[in-house]
């Protein structure tokens, strides 16, 4: 426990630390957002707010787990997905620089960038790591084994969240914060199961993301860019496979699921219906279009994350309650 505490402090330190100058560095090489025009009116006035604070955010967290944790299997797989998907960010992130527009790699070369390194991740942590096929279902002792349906439902899952929450940075603070907390829920998910190193690595990223939103609240001094948004994705869903909570995380990070499914019924509907269910999407534009203020917008989705990730991390202290006390 120790450890898991002093790691996170860690994080937070050398993010609030690092900060100042690494925001002036991007400043000096001109390292700018680029703002879409299908947006809300009002983020006309974040074009050229520095962006790609994601590597920030991946500096201070892996000083403190290098230090504090085991490095075992499962610690390595979720590091590789952080870090992979840190480095597809980092690639959109650099093309849109030298494009100077807000388009950078397709959907599709994300995709397929991500099946080889989730593949490998996935592999990994089934063979090396002790991860299991089965999906555990709070409460039930059985898992729902898919054999290796697993890999295309790990791939589903872990591109999914990094998307999500790639979808969700669209105010300031709004991505950093919510993943914050879900990441914390998953220091104690890790801790209860026995998995030192993974609440140390995910008590890391929860130091670097407080860290980093110190700077990228409202109004913002950085964005975190996809360098940010995909590894923090990522690393959510690769504590879930790590810890066996493919099914939880879903309850966990509901912020995100609803971010993405939002957008998914906006296309829908739009497209077989001629309709829009939504004003904009991804949903938090919906709301800033009905007059809400940003900040009003920030702080309740933080409060639903918040919400969202006790609840899931309550049914998994149950559940291990359940199984650990005999008649309980």
């Amino acid at each position: 426990m120790a450890k898991v505490f002093a790691s996170t402090i860690l994080a937070l330190v050398i993010g609030l630390a690092l900060g100042p100058r690494f925001i002036r560095w991007l400043r000096t090489r001109g390292i700018g957002q680029n703002i879409r025009e299908l947006t809300p009116q009002g983020h006309s006035a974040k074009q050229g707010t520095p962006t790609m604070g994601g590597l920030l955010i991946l500096v201070a967290a892996i000083v403190p787990y290098l230090i504090f944790g085991r490095k075992t299997v499962l610690g390595f797989v979720v590091v590789l997905l952080v870090f992979g998907n840190g480095a597809i960010g980092f690639a959109d992130d650099l093309l849109k620089q030298r494009r100077q527009r807000s388009l950078g790699l397709s959907g599709k070369v994300k995709l397929l960038l991500q099946v080889p390194l989730v593949v490998l991740a996935v592999f990994v942590a089934l063979h090396f790591g002790g991860a299991d096929v089965r999906l555990t279902v709070p409460f039930v002792r059985a898992g729902l084994g898919i054999g290796a349906f697993y890999y295309v439902f790990a791939f589903v899952l872990i591109s999914g969240f990094s998307n999500a929450v790639n979808l969700t940075d669209g105010l300031d603070g709004l991505a950093a914060g919510a993943v914050a907390v879900c990441l914390f829920a998953y220091a104690g998910i890790a801790y209860l199961r026995g998995e030192a190193d993974l609440a140390v690595l995910a008590a890391s990223l929860t130091g670097a993301c407080v860290g980093f939103l110190w700077y990228n609240t409202h109004p913002a001094e950085v964005f975190m860019g996809d360098t940010g948004s995909l590894a923090l994705g990522a690393g959510l869903a690769g504590l879930a496979v790590a810890t066996g909570t493919e099914i939880l995380v879903l309850l966990v990070g509901g912020l995100f699921v609803l971010e993405a499914l939002s957008v998914m019924i906006q296309v829908i509907s739009f497209r077989y219906f001629h309709k829009r269910v939504f004003l904009m999407t991804p949903i938090h534009h919906h709301f800033e279009l009905l007059g809400w203020s940003e900040t009003k917008i920030i702080v309740r989705f933080w409060m639903i994350s918040s919400l969202l990730a006790a609840a899931g991390f309550t049914l998994f202290y149950l559940s291990h309650l359940h199984f650990a006390i005999p008649g309980f």
